[in-house]
């Protein structure tokens, strides 16, 4: 069901409320990675990563299918296509780069889900959320912000911490994901990867 503009009943909000209630559940998790993350400028190289899950119990117990994960480095040349507002290559920049890589993701699907987006760093899923303000990084996190508003009039959208480096096993994923991205290695493949291993 659509909204069309200009149609403003209840029973009409309600319904489509109703609606994002009833979608098919996924979670994804995020993460980002910056060796040192000291000093950072432009030329300091950074990774993001997240995986796509489906039959999550969230408790960290690796259960669930993965549905896609997806990996890359941070982009701080404005020239570079793909460009998406981080200034310099650190923790915080890709953390928010891998929170709008799944957006965009979330984007080019048919369906929609109703999402939890699961991520370690409590600064990038705020500042996603809009619910703290950015006082750097500002074009990547209106960036961001832009897009989880795009996003949420299409999914149920959600967002929810998780303690790093606990043993979560999609959590883990996500950040050896980040982490070979940053190292400009490719990820091992799930089947030969335990958590913990980087």
């Amino acid at each position: 069901m659509e909204l069309t503009p200009g149609d403003s009943s209840d029973s009409r909000l309600s319904e489509f409320h109703l609606e994002k209630e009833r979608l098919k559940r996924i979670h994804i998790y995020v993460d980002g990675s910056c060796l040192g993350n000291r000093n950072v400028t432009s030329a300091t190289e950074a990774g993001w990563g997240f995986c796509v899950i489906e039959g999550d119990s969230s408790t960290g117990n690796g259960k669930g299918e993965l549905v896609v994960e997806m990996a890359g480095k941070v982009i701080t040349n404005s020239n570079s296509s793909g460009f998406i507002g981080a200034e310099v290559g650190s923790n915080n920049t890709a953390e928010l780069s891998a929170i709008a890589h799944s957006l965009k993701w979330l984007m080019l699907q048919n369906s929609a889900f109703s999402v939890t987006i699961r991520g370690d760093s409590k600064y990038a899923l705020n500042i996603s959320t809009g619910s703290w303000k950015a006082k750097s990084n500002r074009e990547l996190a209106k960036r961001v912000q832009s897009l989880w508003a795009d996003v949420s009039k299409k999914h149920k959208l959600l967002s929810e911490h998780v303690a790093a480096h606990r043993g979560h096993r999609w959590n883990e994923r996500a950040d050896h994901l980040a982490f070979r991205a940053m190292k400009g290695e490719k990820a091992l493949p799930l089947q030969f990867w335990k958590p913990g291993v980087r």
